[in-house]
Protein backbone atom coordinates (compact mmCIF):
# COMPACT_ATOMS: atom_id res chain seq x y z
CA UNK A 1 0.00 0.00 0.00
CA UNK A 2 1.40 3.56 -0.74
CA UNK A 3 0.81 5.89 2.29
CA UNK A 4 1.27 9.37 2.73
CA UNK A 5 3.10 10.66 6.25
CA UNK A 6 2.22 14.55 7.12
CA UNK A 7 4.69 14.89 10.03
CA UNK A 8 4.87 17.38 12.38
CA UNK A 9 7.10 17.70 15.41
CA UNK A 10 7.92 15.48 18.11
CA UNK A 11 8.82 11.47 18.32
CA UNK A 12 5.69 10.73 16.82
CA UNK A 13 6.80 10.60 12.86
CA UNK A 14 9.52 8.36 13.61
CA UNK A 15 7.25 6.30 15.35
CA UNK A 16 4.66 5.83 12.37
CA UNK A 17 7.17 5.82 9.86
CA UNK A 18 8.59 2.56 11.83
CA UNK A 19 5.35 0.58 12.30
CA UNK A 20 4.60 1.98 8.08
CA UNK A 21 7.51 0.01 6.97
CA UNK A 22 7.09 -2.70 9.45
CA UNK A 23 4.10 -3.42 7.87
CA UNK A 24 5.22 -3.39 4.78
CA UNK A 25 3.24 -0.04 3.09
CA UNK A 26 5.25 2.15 1.46
CA UNK A 27 5.76 5.58 2.29
CA UNK A 28 5.85 9.30 0.82
CA UNK A 29 6.69 11.44 3.49
CA UNK A 30 5.79 15.27 3.40
CA UNK A 31 7.64 16.66 6.25
CA UNK A 32 6.63 20.45 7.26
CA UNK A 33 9.39 22.36 7.37
CA UNK A 34 8.45 24.74 10.47
CA UNK A 35 8.05 21.58 12.04
CA UNK A 36 9.19 18.63 11.69
CA UNK A 37 13.08 17.68 13.03
CA UNK A 38 15.76 17.20 10.63
CA UNK A 39 16.74 13.81 11.96
CA UNK A 40 13.71 12.05 10.00
CA UNK A 41 15.22 12.88 6.72
CA UNK A 42 18.33 10.29 8.25
CA UNK A 43 15.61 7.96 8.93
CA UNK A 44 14.04 7.97 5.91
CA UNK A 45 17.14 7.45 4.28
CA UNK A 46 17.52 3.96 5.93
CA UNK A 47 16.17 1.12 4.20
CA UNK A 48 13.48 0.56 2.63
CA UNK A 49 13.64 4.28 1.17
CA UNK A 50 11.10 6.50 2.14
CA UNK A 51 10.82 9.36 -0.27
CA UNK A 52 10.56 12.85 1.60
CA UNK A 53 9.37 16.55 0.77
CA UNK A 54 9.76 19.55 3.02
CA UNK A 55 7.09 21.48 2.58
CA UNK A 56 5.77 24.48 4.55
CA UNK A 57 2.23 24.75 6.23
CA UNK A 58 0.58 26.57 3.91
CA UNK A 59 1.39 24.63 0.59
CA UNK A 60 -1.55 22.73 0.59
CA UNK A 61 -1.78 22.48 -2.94
CA UNK A 62 2.12 21.28 -3.12
CA UNK A 63 1.12 18.35 -0.57
CA UNK A 64 -1.76 16.99 -2.92
CA UNK A 65 0.81 17.10 -5.95
CA UNK A 66 3.57 15.29 -4.10
CA UNK A 67 0.97 13.05 -2.75
CA UNK A 68 -0.66 12.31 -6.26
CA UNK A 69 2.46 11.69 -8.02
CA UNK A 70 3.56 8.83 -5.08
CA UNK A 71 0.27 7.57 -6.31
CA UNK A 72 -0.29 7.69 -2.28
CA UNK A 73 -4.15 6.59 -1.67
CA UNK A 74 -4.06 6.75 2.29
CA UNK A 75 -2.77 9.14 4.25
CA UNK A 76 -1.78 9.74 8.01
CA UNK A 77 -1.39 12.88 10.31
CA UNK A 78 2.02 12.50 12.66
CA UNK A 79 3.59 15.41 14.68
CA UNK A 80 2.59 18.32 16.25
CA UNK A 81 1.82 21.67 14.58
CA UNK A 82 2.18 24.49 17.38
CA UNK A 83 -1.63 26.23 16.88
CA UNK A 84 0.56 29.64 17.13
CA UNK A 85 1.62 29.17 13.86
CA UNK A 86 -1.75 29.92 12.55
CA UNK A 87 -1.05 33.93 13.21
CA UNK A 88 2.44 33.49 12.43
CA UNK A 89 4.44 30.95 10.21
CA UNK A 90 1.65 29.95 7.84
CA UNK A 91 1.43 31.27 4.31
CA UNK A 92 -1.22 29.58 2.07
CA UNK A 93 -1.08 28.77 -1.77
CA UNK A 94 -4.09 29.39 -3.48
CA UNK A 95 -5.53 25.94 -2.38
CA UNK A 96 -5.18 26.50 1.28
CA UNK A 97 -6.29 30.23 0.35
CA UNK A 98 -9.72 28.59 -0.29
CA UNK A 99 -9.87 25.97 2.48
CA UNK A 100 -9.25 29.22 5.03
CA UNK A 101 -11.84 31.24 3.06
CA UNK A 102 -14.72 28.94 3.02
CA UNK A 103 -13.91 28.37 7.47
CA UNK A 104 -16.32 29.84 9.99
CA UNK A 105 -13.95 28.95 12.67
CA UNK A 106 -9.95 28.66 13.08
CA UNK A 107 -9.58 25.68 15.67
CA UNK A 108 -7.65 22.92 14.93
CA UNK A 109 -11.11 20.54 14.39
CA UNK A 110 -12.33 23.29 11.49
CA UNK A 111 -8.85 23.49 9.95
CA UNK A 112 -7.65 19.74 9.76
CA UNK A 113 -11.71 18.59 8.99
CA UNK A 114 -11.33 20.87 6.18
CA UNK A 115 -8.05 19.68 5.23
CA UNK A 116 -9.15 15.92 5.51
CA UNK A 117 -12.18 16.78 2.95
CA UNK A 118 -9.43 18.61 0.12
CA UNK A 119 -7.68 15.35 0.69
CA UNK A 120 -10.69 12.63 0.39
CA UNK A 121 -11.72 15.24 -2.40
CA UNK A 122 -8.07 13.93 -4.04
CA UNK A 123 -8.95 10.13 -3.44
CA UNK A 124 -7.01 10.28 -0.34
CA UNK A 125 -8.32 8.43 2.67
CA UNK A 126 -7.15 10.59 5.89
CA UNK A 127 -6.52 7.03 8.37
CA UNK A 128 -6.65 7.46 12.00
CA UNK A 129 -3.21 9.02 13.87
CA UNK A 130 -2.69 5.91 15.69
CA UNK A 131 -3.57 3.84 12.88
CA UNK A 132 0.29 2.23 13.23
CA UNK A 133 0.39 2.77 16.89
CA UNK A 134 -2.31 0.85 18.79
CA UNK A 135 -0.18 -0.65 21.22
CA UNK A 136 0.96 3.15 23.00
CA UNK A 137 -2.89 3.95 23.57
CA UNK A 138 -3.08 4.32 27.21
CA UNK A 139 -4.84 1.38 29.00
CA UNK A 140 -7.68 1.97 31.49
CA UNK A 141 -7.28 2.12 35.31
CA UNK A 142 -3.73 2.95 37.41
CA UNK A 143 -1.15 3.10 35.10
CA UNK A 144 1.90 3.55 38.16
CA UNK A 145 2.51 1.80 41.46
CA UNK A 146 1.47 4.54 43.25
CA UNK A 147 -2.12 5.55 43.61
CA UNK A 148 -4.11 8.47 43.66
CA UNK A 149 -4.57 9.52 47.42
CA UNK A 150 -7.90 10.71 48.67
CA UNK A 151 -7.36 14.49 47.80
CA UNK A 152 -6.16 13.61 44.16
CA UNK A 153 -8.97 11.49 43.68
CA UNK A 154 -11.42 14.43 45.05
CA UNK A 155 -9.79 16.63 42.81
CA UNK A 156 -10.16 14.35 39.28
CA UNK A 157 -13.74 13.94 40.37
CA UNK A 158 -13.76 17.60 40.61
CA UNK A 159 -11.71 18.23 36.93
CA UNK A 160 -13.32 16.02 34.74
CA UNK A 161 -16.54 18.07 33.83
CA UNK A 162 -14.18 21.19 33.45
CA UNK A 163 -11.78 19.31 31.40
CA UNK A 164 -14.49 17.63 29.09
CA UNK A 165 -15.91 21.02 28.66
CA UNK A 166 -13.36 22.86 27.37
CA UNK A 167 -11.99 20.52 24.88
CA UNK A 168 -15.44 20.47 23.86
CA UNK A 169 -15.46 23.73 22.88
CA UNK A 170 -12.05 22.96 21.23
CA UNK A 171 -10.07 25.31 23.51
CA UNK A 172 -7.37 22.92 24.84
CA UNK A 173 -7.29 19.25 25.83
CA UNK A 174 -5.16 19.68 29.98
CA UNK A 175 -6.82 21.86 32.62
CA UNK A 176 -4.61 21.84 36.05
CA UNK A 177 -6.30 21.73 39.43
CA UNK A 178 -5.75 22.09 42.91
CA UNK A 179 -7.74 21.61 46.35
CA UNK A 180 -11.03 21.44 43.81
CA UNK A 181 -9.90 24.52 42.25
CA UNK A 182 -9.21 25.33 38.62
CA UNK A 183 -5.45 26.65 38.30
CA UNK A 184 -4.23 26.99 34.78
CA UNK A 185 -6.21 25.55 31.20
CA UNK A 186 -4.94 24.92 27.59
CA UNK A 187 -5.26 27.17 24.97
CA UNK A 188 -2.48 27.30 22.27
CA UNK A 189 0.24 27.08 24.40
CA UNK A 190 0.46 23.21 24.72
CA UNK A 191 0.48 20.73 27.91
CA UNK A 192 4.27 21.09 28.89
CA UNK A 193 3.75 25.29 29.25
CA UNK A 194 0.41 24.63 30.81
CA UNK A 195 1.84 22.81 33.67
CA UNK A 196 5.01 25.04 34.45
CA UNK A 197 2.59 28.03 34.56
CA UNK A 198 0.30 25.79 37.39
CA UNK A 199 3.27 25.27 39.19
CA UNK A 200 3.88 28.85 39.42
CA UNK A 201 0.43 29.83 40.54
CA UNK A 202 -0.28 27.13 42.74
CA UNK A 203 2.98 25.54 43.98
CA UNK A 204 3.06 21.81 44.36
CA UNK A 205 0.48 19.14 44.71
CA UNK A 206 -1.23 20.29 41.12
CA UNK A 207 -3.10 17.78 39.27
CA UNK A 208 -3.29 17.19 35.19
CA UNK A 209 -6.70 16.19 33.27
CA UNK A 210 -5.67 15.60 29.60
CA UNK A 211 -8.66 14.48 27.65
CA UNK A 212 -9.68 13.98 24.36
CA UNK A 213 -12.66 15.78 23.04
CA UNK A 214 -15.94 14.61 23.62
CA UNK A 215 -16.67 13.55 19.91
CA UNK A 216 -12.55 13.05 19.07
CA UNK A 217 -11.81 12.64 15.58
CA UNK A 218 -8.91 10.12 15.51
CA UNK A 219 -7.64 11.15 12.93
CA UNK A 220 -5.72 14.31 14.23
CA UNK A 221 -5.23 16.22 17.31
CA UNK A 222 -5.12 13.16 19.21
CA UNK A 223 -3.56 13.80 23.25
CA UNK A 224 -0.20 12.50 23.31
CA UNK A 225 2.12 12.37 26.76
CA UNK A 226 5.72 11.51 27.16
CA UNK A 227 8.63 11.43 29.40
CA UNK A 228 8.47 15.24 28.54
CA UNK A 229 5.29 15.69 30.19
CA UNK A 230 6.57 13.88 33.59
CA UNK A 231 9.54 15.93 33.54
CA UNK A 232 7.19 19.14 33.46
CA UNK A 233 5.52 17.93 36.18
CA UNK A 234 8.41 16.57 38.40
CA UNK A 235 9.75 19.92 37.80
CA UNK A 236 6.79 21.85 39.63
CA UNK A 237 5.59 19.45 41.91
CA UNK A 238 2.80 18.02 40.15
CA UNK A 239 1.40 14.94 41.32
CA UNK A 240 -1.48 13.21 39.43
CA UNK A 241 -1.59 12.66 35.59
CA UNK A 242 -5.05 11.67 34.41
CA UNK A 243 -5.21 10.36 31.10
CA UNK A 244 -8.22 9.29 28.97
CA UNK A 245 -7.91 5.00 27.88
CA UNK A 246 -7.68 4.05 24.08
CA UNK A 247 -7.64 7.76 23.17
CA UNK A 248 -4.43 8.91 24.19
CA UNK A 249 -0.93 8.11 22.73
CA UNK A 250 1.88 7.36 25.56
CA UNK A 251 4.31 7.76 22.71
CA UNK A 252 7.38 7.12 24.92
CA UNK A 253 5.81 3.74 26.21
CA UNK A 254 7.20 2.02 29.36
CA UNK A 255 9.66 4.58 29.68
CA UNK A 256 6.84 7.28 31.00
CA UNK A 257 5.69 5.11 33.72
CA UNK A 258 9.41 4.39 34.72
CA UNK A 259 10.14 7.97 35.30
CA UNK A 260 6.23 8.72 37.06
CA UNK A 261 7.36 5.91 39.29
CA UNK A 262 10.71 7.41 40.07
CA UNK A 263 9.22 10.71 40.61
CA UNK A 264 6.10 9.59 42.81
CA UNK A 265 3.69 10.54 40.56
CA UNK A 266 0.25 8.33 40.06
CA UNK A 267 -1.01 8.25 36.63
CA UNK A 268 -4.39 7.12 36.20
CA UNK A 269 -6.13 6.00 32.35
CA UNK A 270 -9.67 6.95 32.73
CA UNK A 271 -12.47 4.96 31.09
CA UNK A 272 -14.24 6.44 27.49
CA UNK A 273 -17.03 5.31 26.03
CA UNK A 274 -19.89 3.11 27.07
Amino acid sequence: MRLGLIAGNGRFPFLVLGAARAAGDEVTIIAIKEEAFPALEQLAERPPRAALHWVSLGQLGKWLSIMKDARVTRAVMAGQVKHTKLFTDIVPDMTALGVLMKLKARNTDAIVSAVAEVLKDNGITLLDSTTYLTPLLAKEGLLTRRAPNVDEQADLEFGYAVADAIAGLDIGQTIAVKSAAVVAVEAMEGTDAVIARAGQLAGSGVRVIKVAKPKQDMRFDVPVVGVSTIEAMQATGATLLSVDAGRTLMIDGDAIFKAADEAGIAIVGRRCGP
